[in-house]
């Protein structure tokens, strides 16, 4: 994050100036202009040096989804209780058991403290607070329904939960599996193998092939194992630093939609996270095209939210949210069935929560056929390391009779 003093004039005309943190010079003219200020100026502030420590963390502290869904469900109530939102933010700090979000809510209800709106306080902790959050919560500002967009956004966030905890059930059994075959293959080539090879090579009777080809892949294992390791860790970092930027996420997010089996649920839940964020953002008063652009970012995948962007852009240019949507190719003819009845009867809201529903029981049966339709391909893989196994250490015991006599 980076701090930025503009100068601008509100809704009256009187000038204004201040500071924000955001990400960027964009970033903080849309946030000015979500509080209805004109920006003439804006640059980046220079930042002081400070004496404070240099604080690392090998791993990333983050906020959880469980500890997120909490503290929407005790704004909620607090809210509804009138309690002061300056106290709120100060009781949740100090009562919450997470380090991140006890000091992330604290900044907050000093910034709060300071004059600052609660969307713009939540804007400059990004790795806590979402596109999404912050959006819901700035309509709930702007609406007189704070404790409502708290209240929405809880809902949401279980929903993400259930969805992830759906998804790591399902792989667990494949996941556990292959982890399995990885070790089986680990031993047998670092201690059973070279065993193996120099009981062979007593008897100097000649190895089969497939004995050949475990015994050459045992030594090569052995001798070269920091090169194994050397190369699959500059393979992991590789792939990361190109999935992370734009160009490749991008890519990698559509090549998933493509993967057999498991590329339809990909899709199905990223549809479903986007219906459902646009559906509770557009029951909340926010704009299609503003909606649409958060939306497609909280849909969790790249490839399916530029496809979206591409709506908001064709909905500015005059078209209708229905044609807008089947230029996407993405959804079903069932799902654009039900975009135009919501147009033609104003109820797009809540016919796009039943699309949502519909995609998390396309979703969840997708997830239930997971297992069944790995399985096969997992005892397959199974059974053909186990012939090589097999074939590789008991071809040549079947010859060891044969050798040992030869030798006498």
């Amino acid at each position: 994050m980076a701090s930025f003093e503009y100068q601008g004039r509100d809704s009256k005309g009187k000038a204004v100036s201040g500071r924000l943190e955001v990400a960027s010079q964009n970033a903080a003219a849309s946030e000015l202009s979500r509080q209805g200020i004109t920006p003439i100026r804006i640059v980046e502030a220079v930042q002081k040096a400070s004496g404070k420590p240099i604080e690392i963390h090998i791993f990333p502290q983050k906020v959880s989804l469980d500890e997120l869904i909490i503290f929407c469900r005790q704004m909620n109530a607090l809210m509804r209780a009138g309690i002061p939102i300056i106290r709120a933010m100060k009781g949740l700090a100090d009562s919450t058991k997470s380090e991140l979000l006890s000091e992330t809510l604290g900044d907050v209800a000093k910034r709060l403290e300071s004059g600052i709106n609660l969307a713009s306080s939540m804007q400059s902790h990004p790795k806590v607070f979402s596109e999404l959050f912050i959006s819901m919560i700035h309509v709930g500002e702007n609406t007189g329904q704070l404790d409502e967009a708290f209240k929405r956004l809880s809902e949401n966030l279980e929903l993400e939960r259930d969805t992830r905890k759906r998804v790591k059930q399902a792989t667990r059994y494949p996941t556990m599996v292959m982890i399995a075959i990885f070790v089986a293959l680990f031993v047998v080539n670092v201690f059973v193998i070279p065993q193996f090879a120099s009981v062979f090579e007593k008897f100097g009777a000649a190895l089969p092939w497939p004995t050949q080809i475990l015994v050459s892949t045992s030594e090569f294992c052995l001798n070269y194992w920091w090169l194994i390791l050397g190369s699959i860790a500059l393979a992991i970092y590789a792939f990361r630093y190109w999935a992370n930027t734009e160009a490749g996420h991008l890519e990698w997010d559509r090549r998933k939609l493509g993967f057999p089996i498991v590329g339809i649920l990909f899709e199905q839940i990223a549809l479903s996270r986007f219906t459902r964020n646009f559906a509770m953002m557009l029951s909340s008063g926010m704009a299609i095209t503003h909606a649409l652009a958060i939306a497609a970012e909280a849909s969790g995948n790249k490839f399916i939210g530029s496809r979206i962007v591409e709506m908001k852009s064709s909905i500015e240019r005059g078209d209708s949210l229905l044609r807008s949507a089947r230029n996407t190719e993405v959804f079903t003819p069932l799902v654009l069935q039900m975009i135009s009845v919501g147009e033609e009867t104003g109820a797009i809201d809540s016919l796009l929560n039943e699309v949502a529903d519909f995609y998390d029981e396309e979703a969840d049966y997708s997830l239930k056929r997971l297992s069944e339709a790995i399985e096969p391909i997992l005892i397959v893989a199974m059974g053909v390391i186990v012939l090589i196994l097999a074939l590789g250490v008991f071809l040549p015991i079947w010859d060891l009779g044969s050798a040992a006599s030869g030798r006498g």
